[in-house]
């Protein structure tokens, strides 16, 4: 698909504040109502927009632990790779599963509450899983850039 620059301004004001309406995105790119609505429909029926969420505030639901954890698995047979990958994804505490180069296979964004709440989910969850042949975690000491935009 191609984007021409008012494609890419609606996508950037949806990254900032999906909330925003269409008045307010007309109004801000001299467009009238119709002619937003429509774009922002061709972005989602082509797959561009995937969803609208809301982003949380982890501190404010106890859950601010976030931790980098690596997976090495014993072997890299199809069998073994789509096991664990439809395995992780059902874990809630995984936010993010990527598929990696390098020492080891995976990285995974972990959040809980706490070290004994992360203690618990890799004991009792994460190397459960058959064909894991080593982890490494690293746990974040501070935040410094967290974000979802992305420039068009």
């Amino acid at each position: 698909m191609i984007f021409d620059n008012i494609d890419k301004k609606i996508l950037d004001y949806l990254q900032k504040d999906s909330k925003i309406t269409t008045k307010e995105l007309s109004a801000h790119l001299n467009l009238s109502n119709t002619a937003i609505y429509e774009r922002v429909k061709k972005l989602e029926k082509n797959g561009v927009i995937k969803k609208y969420v809301a982003l949380i505030d982890k501190e404010k639901i106890d859950k601010s632990f976030i931790v980098f954890c690596q997976i090495k698995l014993v072997q890299h047979k199809h069998e073994y790779v789509n096991k664990f990958e439809r395995e992780v994804v059902d874990f809630e505490e995984v936010l993010e599963c990527f598929n990696v180069s390098g020492a080891y296979d995976y990285i995974l964004k972990i959040v809980v509450k706490n070290m004994k709440a992360y203690h618990d989910f890799l004991n009792n969850k994460l190397t459960t899983l058959d064909h894991i042949s080593s982890t490494h975690s690293t746990f974040i000491m501070n935040e410094v850039k967290n974000t979802s935009l992305i420039n068009v």
